[in-house]
């Protein structure tokens, strides 16, 4: 039985890309299959399709370790997951990642990816400044809200 396409839902899923600053969307519903790719510019797009690690048993996250009263003072600034998914470094597993502790970063920058039900999201700074500590391991499972990047702001 073939199914109707409903342009309105298409037009719904469209805007649903663009509210939620989605760069990818892809949806199987009995036999009909809608990819959403929305187009990124400038900057190029890194990464599409990343396999998924082997099916292990979910880890609960660790809590980040308190923080010392030195960074305290260093006034740091955390990145934060804006999802629950899973926190990848790099592109795919052959490349390196996107940064390193003591790397400068500027505005916009991609820091790292968090996959999200199989949608590869790029997560960047908000501000210039260096990596002072990376906070997840790589491959670990992350929660909404939290930190995972400490990044020391550059004076202007």
């Amino acid at each position: 039985m073939k199914s109707k396409i409903d342009y309105q839902e298409i037009l719904k899923l469209i805007n649903l890309l663009e509210e939620k600053k989605l760069t990818e969307f892809e949806l199987e519903i009995e036999g009909f299959r809608i990819k959403l790719v929305r187009e990124q510019s400038p900057r190029p797009s890194l990464v599409r399709e990343q396999p998924s690690p082997s099916p292990s048993p979910p880890t609960p996250p660790q809590p980040a370790p308190p923080l010392s009263k030195e960074k305290a003072k260093n006034n740091l600034h955390y990145i934060t997951s804006p999802m629950v998914g899973t926190f990848y470094r790099a592109p795919n597993p052959s490349s390196p990642p996107f940064v390193e502790i003591g790397d400068k970063v500027k505005k916009h920058q991609t820091l790292c990816i968090i996959e999200a039900m199989k949608l590869m999201n790029e997560i960047e700074s908000d501000i210039e400044g260096l990596v002072e500590e990376i906070l997840v391991k790589n491959g670990k499972p992350v929660e909404f809200g939290q930190k995972l990047f400490a990044i020391k702001p550059l004076s202007s």
